[in-house]
């Protein structure tokens, strides 16, 4: 289905493409993954609007894109783990914008320690899906008027770790595991892009998640050496069971590629509610610990349920 494989990059899947006249928003944009993503379309024309919670930062690689890439590049300051800031910036997004063309849900934390969001939602889960949640249901009169507008949420194939805990998503009850709290939010991810899909389909919208790959970024900051230790240790055992090499990890433009390519391949043109990885999309497989996508995590009464209880927590209804 795609050209391009595990070590494309984002300038490679983006040759040939005019993104001129398009708007891309990118969360998390001023580091690694979003940073790479924001860049490469920015070379090819996009208007982009780098989104995260330093201002600083923000306004440094906003600089540094608009550049080297002569690009209009915007800034939009939200810090996913705050409802007040979330509402805040879409506000500020609807009156300072004209439209968005290309929604990037880049931004993430992983393997954190136990923690609360402002407004007491377990961190993980809190910032990597339901930050993203409301962020993109308020943006939605801006994606509304984009052009053939496509939604991308970066899951990973951390969403094999385990399904939603619908019963108890903010470890009230059992005990916090930082594997487990970042497994449920990565397949939150891919049941948020089915939801969207169900929701948004028959008005041209288009919603993807993906598993970017593995790639050293800041997302691991919060990893101990002995936590980097025991992931090392888990890849190298999944390799050892398939009878395989481990997996190396990705540069960082190509971990982009897969952005870049749900974002704008042509053979996703009228299709969505899919996972992606290494530029193409994924197979449904519950067995396999080196790729695809698990039947959880793309069921649609799953999807539903995740829905309903996101609406619960932000105090708000979305219907389209």
């Amino acid at each position: 289905m795609s050209e391009f494989g595990f070590s494309s990059t984002a300038d490679e899947v983006l040759e040939g493409k005019d993104l001129t006249g398009r708007t891309a928003l990118v969360t998390g944009g001023y580091s690694g993954l979003g940073q790479e993503t924001a860049r490469a379309m920015a070379a090819k024309g996009a208007h982009v609007i780098l989104s995260g919670r330093d201002a600083t930062k923000l306004s440094a690689t906003a600089d540094a894109i608009a550049e080297g890439t002569g690009a209009k590049v915007d800034t939009l300051v939200c810090d996913l783990a705050s409802l007040e800031s979330i509402r805040n910036a879409a506000a500020e997004a609807n009156d300072r914008f004209e439209k968005i063309d290309l929604l990037i849900n880049n931004a993430g934390v992983m393997a954190c320690d136990e923690a609360k969001t402002a407004d007491g939602f377990e961190m993980q889960f809190g910032t990597n899906h339901i930050g993203h949640f409301l962020l993109t249901n308020l943006l939605m009169p801006l994606v509304q008027k984009g052009e053939n507008p496509r939604i991308v949420n970066l899951s990973s194939r951390g969403h094999h770790i385990c399904p939603v805990d619908f019963d108890d998503i903010h470890f009230e009850r059992r005990d916090y595991d930082k594997w487990v709290s970042y497994g449920q939010s990565k397949t939150a991810n891919v049941l948020f892009a089915v939801g969207l899909e169900q929701r948004l389909a028959d008005k041209g919208i288009h919603s993807y998640s993906l598993h970017p790959g593995g790639i050293m970024t800041n997302l691991s900051r919060h990893m101990s050496d002995e936590d980097m230790a025991d992931l090392m240790e888990r890849i190298r055992k999944n390799a050892e069971e398939r009878g395989e090499q481990p997996e190396p990890f990705k540069t960082i433009p190509q971990g982009a590629a897969t952005t870049c390519w749900a974002a704008t391949a042509e053979e996703l043109e009228g299709a969505g509610g899919l996972y992606c990885e290494d530029c193409h999309v994924a197979d449904e497989d519950n067995e396999s610990t080196g790729g695809g996508v698990r039947s959880y995590a793309i069921d649609k009464d799953n999807a539903e349920r995740l829905w309903t209880m996101s609406e619960e927590m932000v105090g708000q209804t979305f219907a389209y």
